[in-house]
């Protein structure tokens, strides 16, 4: 095996032949599905062309179409994918209370405002309280009901010095996590935080996201808001564009009085639609109510491929392995081979979410394979 290959497949998590029992990790698949995530005509090995300064790294769109990409599948549906994202709003309007929200619901794997949520380990980094103020808004919140998942930090280094390198630590350490929060931004931008330039601005989030764009995890960073307004809402984000421009999404918290406990949550991201949600404060357990949503979620239409997959591969029958061929005659599939391989490499994400059956190709002696995993239902995910 080649280093690169070696690489490659060093965080896959092996999964047994008895797939009903095999839930879905941070780390997700099979290692010895060597070519997940390789098209047939990659070259993995070292490419001299590399050192030329003229040269460039392409890829067609034959074998991005060939290649099988990791699933990521949502952390709360309609509202949270694995990314990483701003939290910003007006001080002191109750960003930290939601985002303490969002990452009790996560931990505890419990619906937040009627929204399926992935249950994982959670990491808060509540730069701005101490231990005896988390202490206070956890028993506001949540009584004395206690997550063994979800954990804090009041202390850290800062993104140029060692944050990222104490994520992928605690990662590590806990593999089935979900989500990070950092609270707030202005405490991890270490010695060039006065510095507010763009290119200043998307290095911080550029730093974070390339650890999001590895692996199923999303980042929250709570921000501020300026105090001008701004036709498009967003634009009131402290800082400059580039803060937005290197996110994968932000949430937006603001309320028309202050003093009102009603607020609209608007959400933009790169793999979910733009929403509002409007909310209202509950004083008596410090947390955000969902009174209505201005945007239905978006459902993806009936496929009938899909639904033949799940057909073959379920509760009773969780394991089916051949080639694209074998598998078109078996379901009845009309596609030419190649062509429902990549009908299934483009869905790969909706086959796991919404029918939890796992495809996974692998190569062998005899050429290119499929393997299709029931994972157990949507609660093993």
């Amino acid at each position: 095996m080649s280093a690169g290959k070696e690489k490659m497949t060093a965080e896959l998590t092996s999964v047994g032949a008895d797939a009903k029992q095999s839930p879905i990790n941070t780390s997700v698949i099979i290692a010895d599905c060597g070519d997940f995530g390789n098209s047939e005509n990659e070259n993995i090995d070292f490419d001299p062309r590399t050192l030329d300064p003229r040269y460039i790294e392409t890829v067609t769109m034959q074998a991005l179409l060939d290649t099988a990409f990791l699933p990521k599948l949502p952390i709360i549906e309609g509202l949270l994918y694995p990314g990483t994202y701003l939290m910003a709003g007006s001080p002191k309007i109750g960003k930290s209370f939601l985002v303490t929200q969002i990452g009790y619901a996560v931990a505890t794997g419990t619906p937040l405002w009627n929204m399926p949520v992935r249950k994982g380990s959670v990491l808060y980094l509540a730069l701005e309280d101490d231990k005896a103020r988390l202490q206070t808004r956890l028993s506001r919140m949540y009584g004395i009901e206690a997550a063994d998942n979800f954990h804090f930090a009041t202390r850290s280094k800062c993104v140029e010095n060692g944050l990222v390198q104490q994520l992928e630590g605690f990662i590590r350490s806990h593999s089935d996590t979900r989500l990070i929060i950092i609270d707030t931004l202005q405490k991890v931008r270490g010695a060039d935080g006065e510095k507010y330039s763009y290119a200043n601005d998307y290095q911080i989030i550029a730093a974070l996201k390339a650890l999001t764009d590895k692996l199923p995890v999303a980042i929250i960073i709570v921000h501020h808001t300026r105090k001008q307004d701004a036709d498009d809402k967003f634009d009131m984000i402290s800082g400059t564009t580039g803060l937005l421009g290197a996110a994968d999404g932000a949430f937006l918290l603001h309320k028309e009085k202050r003093t009102s406990g009603d607020a609209e949550l608007d959400v933009v991201g790169r793999d979910q639609q733009d929403s509002r949600f409007n909310l209202k404060f509950q004083n008596e357990n410090c947390s955000w109510e969902l009174v209505g949503s201005e945007t239905e979620l978006w459902r993806d239409p009936p496929d009938p491929l899909l639904d033949s997959i799940a057909s073959l591969v379920n509760e009773d029958s969780p394991l089916w392995e051949g080639s694209a061929t074998e598998l078109a005659l078996r379901i009845g599939c009309e596609l030419m081979p190649q062509h429902l391989s990549r009908k299934l490499n483009v869905n790969i994400s909706r086959l796991l979410k919404d029918y939890c059956v796992l495809y996974a190709p692998f190569r062998t002696h005899d050429g290119r394979k499929i393997r299709l995993m029931y994972m157990g239902g949507k609660d093993a995910l």
